[in-house]
């Protein structure tokens, strides 16, 4: 036989067999990734925000280990048949909205630990999901910038101005004036606040003669410093 045929038969070995997997080692591996499926469901379910959580994503992101562990031991035992999946998965497109980033944040962590129990580091999936567990439980307990308020007021065409920025400078520390219109004789004015005395604030508004209606507009959204 010549070096030629030993080359070739040795590439058809390779390219049909690749590495065997015992059924002892497929079962390990399929079990620790679908322990990893079960931690990431309760993690999930514990720190989605109640708006956002979805039982259906949550299963998705449970089921996702197991999937991504069964494909990295197939890639593994056969080269053709690695080839055809990422061949087949390159096509795959998915249009489904994602309501929460964070929720990509899981998927991605999901497919990671999916590869790394498909290639038998237990270990290090272990260590990976526990300094995840730890970063976003302690991220979330850094509380949010409360974002400001926005006074809206109207009222007649002659507005007192001098009276109406004394006022909301005595009881706010911080303000700025965010837009003003006119239209049929009618006045409105938009400022945005920062305060800890609105009743106060509001009270003292309402006894100006020139304000017809005084609204206080806030919300629960997350402000950057």
């Amino acid at each position: 036989m010549s070096v030629k045929d030993v080359i070739k038969n040795s590439v058809y070995e390779s390219l049909g067999g690749g590495t065997t997997m015992t059924a002892q080692t497929v079962i390990l591996i399929l079990m620790f990734s679908c322990l990893a499926g079960v931690y990431l469901y309760f993690v999930y379910k514990l720190s989605a925000k109640t708006a956002f959580y979805s039982k259906d994503m949550n299963i998705t992101i449970a089921g996702m280990p197991v999937i991504v562990a069964a494909i990295m031991i197939a890639m593994q035992s056969n080269l053709l048949v690695s080839l055809g999946m990422v061949g087949a998965l390159s096509i795959v497109r998915f249009r489904s909205a994602v309501k929460n980033p964070l929720d990509l944040l899981y998927l991605f962590w999901a497919i990671s630990a999916g590869i790394i129990t498909g290639v038998g580091l237990y270990v290090l999936a272990l260590v990976f999901s526990i300094i995840m567990t730890i970063l976003l439980f302690s991220m979330d307990k850094i509380p949010n910038t409360k974002a400001p308020e926005l006074l809206v007021l109207r009222g007649i065409e002659e507005f007192d101005y001098d009276a109406l920025f004394d006022a909301i400078s005595s009881y706010c520390r911080y303000y700025k004036e965010k837009a003003r219109s006119t239209r049929n004789n009618e006045t409105e004015i938009i400022i945005e606040i920062r305060t800890k005395e609105k009743e106060q604030l509001l009270q003292k508004l309402n006894h100006m003669n020139f304000l017809t209606q005084v609204n206080c507009i806030s919300h629960d959204g997350e402000c950057r410093v």
